[in-house]
Parts: structure tokens; C-alpha cells; sequence
């Protein structure tokens, strides 16, 4: 699977809200033309919503994130809006909603003040679905124009379409690519390399290390980069960096052995399942999983700045 990132500049917007109690993240599918009337259409609407479940059982943030499907060529893609805003904002939201011991590592690691440790800018990007489990009121696509958050296109064509059936060697797990779009559409892919957007960086960018302390975001194939939560001390999981050919940058490395779900290309006739590396950065960005104790609410009274569209597109 390769990918590319499109991002158009669409406007500004500013919206306000509060954090609500906890209860779970619920992922609405709407599923269009393509895929009612494919012949698998039961199938397939099948395997996306018990992809979506594992997001609705294993994160409390009581969030609704709207996903249109559909079916289309490659192997999958995703097009998702994200907001603009400040890292000060982003980091007083990431104290807030701290419930695990993860999150309060990843905390000492992030500098109070203006400006991003990783590029200096003051202002960041996170997806709607990542605003929203920070607390923010975020109305919908385009500040609301559009009603979805996030378009993913599946190519089912060259799926098996039964998770943990791989009855045709050639083809990839249907699960596993959903699961990877959606992934992306709630915030978990890196910014790195792309160009679009006023080369903001985003939420996940603040755990991507070189080495310890020293950060990594540029498209260089002569270092690595790595998911890190306590300043590249500890490497959690490789991105797809040195071994770029010609994957996205804001994805994991191609995993040979034990194949993971944000993997820059998938792995036909294996069943892949979301591992720990992708439940952890979920966790870190702005998800509670279910295991920690949520603390009190807090009221979140912050304004969001400009919208954009990111396009990812991968093929086989």
C-alpha cells in the first residue's frame, strides 16, 4: 500500500464547547451506493462495523464521529478534515483529558508554552474525531457543510472480506484496511512529509523521535524515526522513514514478521488485528481506553482555527 496526502486550505471557523462525561466512542457508517449494491454488500458492511466496534468498546470518549464508506480502486484511502489550532490549546486539552499512565508520561515530555517543540510553529493540526476527544465542539466537515468527517474508499475487490478467513493468499484483510483508514480518520497518522496544510504538524507529531530527545520530522532517509511517549528514551514502533519506497512517512515500517494495522502496506492472506502500538498512540493523542479511570470532566472553552481536507491514497 503506497500513500499521498492532499490537503486544500478551506476557510476559518471558530467553534467553543465542553468535555462531556465518558461513555464511549461511537463511529456512525454511512454506507453509499458502491457498497449496497456490491453483491458482498452484507458482508462487507459487516467487517466495517466489527472494525468499528473495537474503537467503540476500547475507548470511553463520548464522541460521535461521523465516516462515509464507500468502494473504489487502490486498496484503501481516506479523506478527512482536520482543524488548526494552537499548540498551547492542544497541550492545556492533552493535560485535561490525561486518565492513563501513559498519558502522564507523554505530559512530562511536552514544554509548556507558545510554540511546538517540533517545528517552533504556535499553531497544529488534529483531525475532527481527535478535536472532539479533546473536548472541543467541532460541528462536522467544512465547519459543518459537509456531514462527514472522514471519506474512506475500500477496495473489496481484493479483500477477504471475513476477518481471521483468508481464503485467497493474494488478498488482503478487509478488516485490517478498514481499520487502518480509520485509524487515520480519529488522528493517529504523522504529519511528516506532508507538504499541504502550511506544513503544520499534528498531535501525533509531539511522539516522534530520532533518538532521545531529539525529534524527528522531516522526510530524511538517512535516520529513523519512532513512536515515542517518553521523549525517545523507549521506541515503541518504527515509522516508515528509512525504508521509505514510497509508503507514507506518518506510517509504521512494513512489519515482515507480525504484520501491524498502520503498516505503510499491507500483507495479503494474513489476518491482521490493532495491536498495542496503535491502541497507545490513540491513547496518547487524546483517547481513553477503557482500561484507565477517567478523571472529572472539564469545561473546554477553546477556539478552533482554520479547517482543511487531508487526502491519504493508497494501492496495492
Amino acid at each position: 500500500m503506497n500513500y499521498k496526502k492532499i490537503g486544500i486550505i478551506l476557510g476559518a471557523t471558530t467553534v467553543f464547547g465542553a468535555s462531556s462525561a465518558f461513555a464511549n466512542v461511537v463511529i456512525t457508517p454511512t454506507f453509499d451506493a458502491t457498497i449496497n449494491a456490491d453483491p458482498n454488500a452484507v458482508q462487507i458492511k459487516a467487517t466495517i462495523n466489527q472494525a468499528i466496534a473495537f474503537y467503540n468498546t476500547n475507548f470511553t470518549d463520548n464522541i460521535n464521529v461521523d465516516i462515509k464508506f464507500q468502494l473504489g480502486g487502490g486498496l484503501g484511502s481516506s479523506s478527512t478534515w482536520y482543524q488548526f489550532m494552537s499548540y498551547s490549546q492542544i497541550r492545556t486539552a492533552l493535560g485535561t483529558d490525561a486518565t492513563s499512565t501513559d498519558d502522564a508520561t507523554a505530559m512530562s515530555f511536552l514544554a509548556s508554552g507558545a510554540v511546538n517543540p517540533v517545528t517552533g510553529g504556535a499553531n497544529m493540526a488534529l483531525t475532527n474525531a481527535n478535536a472532539r476527544a479533546l473536548g472541543f465542539t467541532v460541528a462536522g466537515g467544512n465547519g459543518g457543510s459537509d456531514p462527514f468527517d472522514s471519506t474512506i474508499t475500500l477496495n473489496a475487490s481484493i479483500c477477504n472480506l471475513v476477518h481471521g478467513t483468508n481464503t485467497n493468499a493474494s488478498f488482503y484483510d478487509l478488516y485490517a484496511v478498514a481499520s487502518h483508514e480509520i485509524d487515520e480518520a480519529l488522528g493517529s497518522s504523522s504529519n511528516a512529509g506532508d507538504v499541504f496544510g502550511g506544513g503544520r504538524t499534528n498531535v501525533t507529531d509531539l511522539f516522534r523521535y530520532n533518538g532521545a530527545g531529539v525529534r524527528s520530522w522531516d522526510t530524511s532517509s538517512t535516520h529513523a524515526a519512532f513512536f515515542s511517549i517518553d521523549g525517545g528514551t523507549t521506541n515503541i514502533v518504527e515509522y516508515n522513514q528509512l525504508s521509505h519506497s514510497p509508503g507514507d512517512w506518518g506510517d509504521w515500517i512494513h512489519h515482515n514478521g507480525t504484520p501491524q494495522v498502520q503498516d505503510f502496506s499491507g500483507t495479503p492472506g494474513v489476518t491482521v488485528n490493532m495491536g498495542p502500538s496503535e491502541t497507545r498512540l490513540l491513547d496518547v493523542i487524546g483517547y481513553n481506553k477503557a482500561s484507565a479511570v477517567p478523571e472529572p470532566a472539564s469545561i473546554l472553552a477553546l477556539g478552533l482555527g482554520a479547517v482543511a481536507l487531508i487526502r491519504r491514497r493508497k494501492k496495492a
